[in-house]
């Protein structure tokens, strides 16, 4: 997904950039800077991940520090000008995402039923609720076959990092890897099981669930 067109565009991660918000929001709040635990916290990240996250945004000026001074983080016109870019852009996306279809009633897959058209629109917030908490992944692959979701498949993807046994996740394992399988809680870790025998299980005691997933869309 492009996030953001800008000259001598910044080559940032979806990380680095919620990295620079959580700290434009918290200076915001309390008016002094964050330290690296609080950031660690916050963004549930390790401090050294953070430390050099940090270091980058500094080389790339959009983070600034006094040496040796605590707490004196702060963000240069350079990175509130990125951030207002992608806001511009976030806001053009949503627009777009939330482009209505006409909602004409109801087919039969069984018996035909009496035609009644019913004048309504049909939105992914009808369906889904609040948008902000949405996403889409392309599904690339076929470990989920048996639940239906196919190769090419478009999943809507709650934002959440918590699952019940059985419900279908994109989860972060080792290695930062992100990807789509059933979330089980094992007793001292997490097995995330495919839906195809060809695939094996992944166990993992250090798997991050990052979403639920909550539709998919299919083209025929």
């Amino acid at each position: 997904m492009k996030i953001i067109k800008h000259t001598r565009r910044e080559h940032l991660t979806p990380k680095k950039i919620q990295l620079l918000k959580t700290i434009d929001s918290f200076l915001t709040k309390n008016f002094y800077s964050p330290t690296i635990a609080e950031l660690a916290s916050n963004m549930q990240l390790s401090r050294s991940t953070i430390f050099e996250h940090i270091e980058e945004l500094k080389r790339k000026e959009l983070l600034s520090a006094l040496p040796g001074k605590a707490r004196s983080l702060k963000l240069t016109s350079k990175a509130r000008k990125l951030l207002k870019n992608v806001s511009a852009t976030n806001r053009k996306s949503t627009s777009s995402f939330e482009q209505t279809i006409r909602f004409a009633g109801k087919v039969a897959a069984g018996l035909p039923i009496e035609a009644i058209e019913n004048p309504e629109t049909l939105t992914l917030s009808s369906h889904f609720g609040n948008t902000d908490e949405l996403f889409a992944l392309e599904v690339q692959g076929d470990s989920m076959l048996d639940e239906d979701i196919r190769d090419g498949d478009i999943v809507i993807c709650r934002k959440s990092p918590v699952a019940n046994n059985g419900q279908v996740v994109v989860a972060i394992v080792e290695n930062n890897n992100v990807t789509l399988k059933k979330f089980y809680k094992e007793k001292d870790s997490v097995r995330l099981q495919p839906a195809n025998k060809k695939y094996e299980p992944i166990y993992s005691s250090h798997c991050r669930v990052e979403a639920v997933v909550t539709g998919l869309i299919r083209k025929l």
